[in-house]
């Protein structure tokens, strides 16, 4: 070795050492001498820069608009305010904490968990979350009341998940005994849930507000038996921002109607309705096959495709009104119907809904016109009239990045919407719409189309 190495090399060495320390200490005094709005500052400015993520229950958006539980909660509490609600979307927890820190946002409006190291950086708020992990299993087949019943069963979870950690612990607690089955660490918990409902699996493990809200989704499924202890979690502000805090700690308080009224909607209230049986006439179609006559060709369709809209829609029931708040025939959103010049109430009228629902189809139509296809631009309509353009777009983008046909829907678009509900993919730079499950629109695809062949070949 020579001289100038054994000089330079150690001089080198503490050089970049003392870099580190100036740089950590750097960052300490930049974090102490960083001013953060509070109360005040941010009335003055009208905006609340709020920090979300996008998932099945807290942010998301569907049928091009934003929802979920924690969304609806902050978005009344900016209204009340007159508030601009900024939203910031982060890919974690952690990158949440540092949106915080750095003074980008004013408030995580997102359930994070809470631990004794978070509470000395930041300051949470009063609306507590209490979760745990629980076993998803179907009812009626003798269900597991207990962990210890786990013994001799397997359990399906994503390799190197949590919920795979929490079953191994479990099963060095119970001397073993317990089969754990990984699948690939790129599935989304609600797939092996769904798998669970359609007895391709028999078990599975999920955190319990996300197995209560599928639950919504089918019938047959039971997540009672909790596998591990409670954690608590919930929204946070800077230490720096105690008025922020209180103010929103006392609009908490005051909203517990409310609140109860959105878990309700999100983790109780089915999914699904059950629509009363509507008289069809001898002969016809539907009650309303003269309106979808009338209006069917303004798209232009033929008036048996938008039937076939009507009856997967609502079954031709005038009073349905689903979970989100979609009315009458053709389930027409209160916002969208509202911008084709028609109130909430107007929708219960049969013309009003299927008129309103042909100008927004032709809206659609021209929106893909770029699909040559006719046959092929119907399922992107289809499936953008149940999910909001905003997915199907996404997909199309996913669809052309990967090498699949952008204009095509079975095995090419389709394929990327059902993948938007992985982190990997509705991540990915090109989705702007964030998370997306999207079973139920694959099904109404296929189901309309269906329908339409059936009513094509009606004979009256």
């Amino acid at each position: 070795m020579s001289l100038h190495y054994k000089i330079v090399g150690p001089i080198i060495g503490i050089f970049g050492l003392l870099l580190i320390i100036g740089l950590f200490f750097y960052q300490k005094h930049e974090e102490e001498t960083m001013i953060f709005p509070d109360w005040k500052e941010i009335k003055q400015s009208d905006t609340l820069k709020v920090g979300m993520i996008y998932n099945s229950h807290s942010y998301f958006i569907l049928k091009d608009q934003e929802m979920g539980y924690d969304y609806e909660l902050i978005k009344k509490f900016a209204d009340k305010h007159n508030f601009t609600l900024q939203i910031h979307i982060a890919q974690s927890e952690t990158e949440l904490l540092r949106l915080l820190t750095y003074n980008t946002i004013d408030l995580i409006a997102y359930p994070i968990m809470m631990t004794l190291d978070r509470k000395q950086k930041i300051r949470f708020l009063e609306n507590e979350q209490i979760n745990n992990q629980v076993l998803v299993q179907r009812k009626g087949r003798g269900e597991l009341t207990s962990p210890t019943e786990l013994i001799g069963q397997s359990i399906v979870v994503p390799k190197n998940s949590k919920y795979e950690k929490r079953l191994i612990h479990l099963n060095e607690e119970l001397g073993g005994g317990i089969y754990i089955q990984t699948v690939d660490d790129t599935t989304a918990i609600e797939t092996l849930i769904r798998q669970v409902a359609q007895r391709d699996i028999d078990y599975t493990i999920a955190d319990n507000n996300i197995a209560l809200l599928n639950k919504t989704y089918y019938r047959n499924i039971d997540c009672k038996t909790a596998i591990s202890f409670s954690q608590r979690s919930a929204w946070a502000v800077n230490n720096s921002t105690p008025i922020l805090a209180d103010s929103i700690n006392q609009w908490i308080r005051q909203q517990k109607n409310f609140s109860d009224n959105l878990y309700n909607k999100y983790f109780v209230k089915a999914k699904y309705f059950n629509s009363k049986t509507v008289r069809i006439p001898r002969g016809a179609i539907s009650p309303y096959d003269d309106l979808f006559k009338q209006y069917a060709p303004t798209i232009p369709w033929d008036w048996q495709l938008m039937a076939a809209v009507g009856f997967e829609e609502s079954r031709f029931d005038t009073a349905v009104i689903s979970w989100v708040g979609a009315r009458g025939i053709m389930q027409m959103m209160p916002n969208t119907a509202e911008s084709y010049g028609l109130t909430e109430d107007d929708l219960t009228n049969p013309e009003n809904s299927i008129s309103s629902a042909a100008q927004h189809l032709k809206k659609l139509n021209h929106l893909f016109r770029k699909i040559e296809n006719n046959e092929e631009r119907i399922k992107f309509i289809l499936a953008s009239y149940n999910a909001g353009h905003g997915h199907i777009l996404d997909a199309m983008a996913l669809a052309e990045k990967y090498g699949k046909n952008p204009h095509l829907w079975y095995g090419n678009v389709e394929e990327f919407l059902i993948l938007k509900r992985q982190k990997e993919y509705y991540q990915d730079p090109v989705v702007k719409c964030g998370y997306f499950r999207a079973g139920q629109t694959v099904a109404y695809v296929s189901n309309v189309l269906k329908r339409y062949e059936k009513y094509m070949g009606h004979n009256p």
